[in-house]
């Protein structure tokens, strides 16, 4: 309530010296950008920061409840985002400190003190006791706007470290699920060299079989064994693997590794279908862009204040209260005083410093301007990016597929074959080989899908589906 009494307070004040500000005033820097995504339809249309729009818990749209519960932990519980918090609530301390400058100051003090004065004709310097209580008022009126041209940057200060929180907040999202999809292909993948492995015991006991009987060679159990262990190994590696994650994903919702577990589940997980009408305004909401801009905001104000500062300041100051000798009541109008005069002050000479903080300044406002920039055309890039991963993964899962039925369809008839002893061995294993690694390449589409579609929706600023944007539980986060 008191921070905002002060701003109220500050508003009119604002108003009575707005004659004098000195430096420009803030116009949101232009971004050249295209009319439309290259890897989609017209109805991606790039579009200015608004991140004020709600987000929205997107990561429901991949139906896993499992993800859902991590999802909210990690938004209570993770560092990063208390310490981006943490600066924000620094951010806006720093706001009510600048709008403070606008208001005069006001102090009293009590005091008391002895002093020796020497009178004519007396051998002993008499000692008094003086009892003193004063109260004192002091006003700098910002008459050249750099008060209120630092209240525009703390603000923008302030409204960067909220979208810096809000872009935590995304980024910590976007990687939890795509580390938790990690972990869920790290399950699959493992369940089909256990698979694995289980058939490739049994084609080692058919070769040692056949070898017993001499119909095979001692090559073929050498061989079968040789890719039996090999799988093994493969496996191993996966665990190792899929522990890492599992570590990654216990330090996002701020816990210790060896605190945390994650059971392995079935692989049913599917990427969700962004359809082409997704409005273009999503791009608005991503945070670190308009954290970029509210930045190049602040560097435009610094500019003023650093104007400001070849201007004279006028002060004005005001004292009173009363002063009496030990004895005497203090609170009479006869020991009261009071001072009061404006003071008005020039530096004459700096050597130059004022025009080096304006040139500081000057550049200052033209680095953040490319920085927003930049932020916007990596944005651009980000959406670019996942677009075409998304077209070209779902093309490259369906040819994947097939080859997986491809492969397996030669396993089983090279392995009749070898039954009959029309093949080697080696014909076997390299079935079994490729029919294995097609599984695993499928398994790694599916995943990097699942990835590609959380990092679009990300990119895009948070959930694309009109219904969330409304939803009265997506404004309440």
């Amino acid at each position: 309530m008191k921070r905002i009494l002060a701003r109220l307070i500050a508003v009119p004040i604002c108003a009575t010296l707005g004659a004098c500000m000195m430096g420009p005033d803030y116009v949101r820097p232009q971004v050249a950008v295209p009319q439309a995504f290259k890897e989609a339809t017209p109805d991606w249309q790039p579009a200015q920061p608004a991140d004020g729009a709600p987000r929205g818990p997107w990561w429901q749209v991949f139906h896993v409840e499992e993800l859902d519960r991590l999802e909210e932990q990690a938004a209570k519980a993770n560092q990063n985002i208390a310490v981006a918090e943490a600066n924000y609530r620094r951010a806006v301390g720093v706001t009510d400190q600048a709008v403070a400058a606008l208001f005069p100051t006001l102090s009293v003090s009590a005091g008391i003190s002895r002093s020796a004065n020497p009178v004519a004709g007396l051998s002993t310097i008499p000692l008094v006791t003086y009892h003193q209580l004063t109260a004192s008022a002091s006003w700098v009126p910002d008459l050249w706007g750099a008060v209120r041209r630092n209240i525009e940057e703390q603000k923008a200060d302030e409204e960067s470290s909220k979208d810096l929180l809000g872009n935590a907040l995304l980024s910590l999202q976007s990687t939890l699920a795509t580390d938790y999809f990690a972990l869920r292909v790290d399950d699959e993948q493992q369940r089909l060299l256990e698979e694995a492995v289980k058939a490739y015991q049994r084609s080692l006991e058919l070769t040692e079989s056949r070898y017993r009987g001499g119909v095979a060679a001692r090559t073929d159990v050498v061989q079968a064994q040789a890719l039996l262990e090999a799988t093994k190994a493969q496996a191993i590696d996966v665990g190792i693997q899929r522990a890492q994650t599992e570590h990654a994903i216990a330090v996002l919702l701020g816990k210790a590794p060896s605190e945390f577990s994650i059971a392995r589940q079935p692989f049913d997980l599917t990427a969700p279908t962004v359809p082409a009408q997704v409005p273009s305004v999503l791009l608005q909401r991503r945070p670190d862009v308009a954290s970029a801009e509210r930045l190049a905001a602040a560097a435009n104000a610094q500019i003023g204040v650093a104007q400001a500062a070849f201007f004279p300041t006028l002060t004005l100051p005001a004292s009173g209260g009363f002063r009496a000798a030990s004895g005497t009541p203090l609170l009479q109008m006869d020991n009261r005083f009071w001072t009061l005069g404006p003071t008005l002050a020039e530096l004459l000479f700096d050597a130059g410093a004022r025009s080096a903080a304006k040139q500081q300044a000057i550049a200052g406002y033209d680095a953040a301007v490319a920085t927003y920039r930049q932020t916007v055309l990596t944005a651009l890039q980000n959406v670019e990016d996942q677009l075409v991963a998304l077209r070209l993964l779902e093309q490259e899962t369906a040819v994947e597929d097939a080859a997986v039925e491809a492969a397996e369809e030669t396993l089983r008839l090279t392995i009749n074959q070898y039954k009959a002893g029309t093949v080697s061995y080696l014909n076997v294993i390299t079935a079994q080989t490729t029919a294995l690694t097609d599984h695993i390449t499928a398994l790694t589409i599916r995943g990097r899908q699942l990835a590609a579609a959380a990092q679009l929706i990300a990119a895009l600023g948070g959930d694309w589906r009109p219904d969330a944007a409304l939803a009265p539980s997506a404004q309440a986060r």
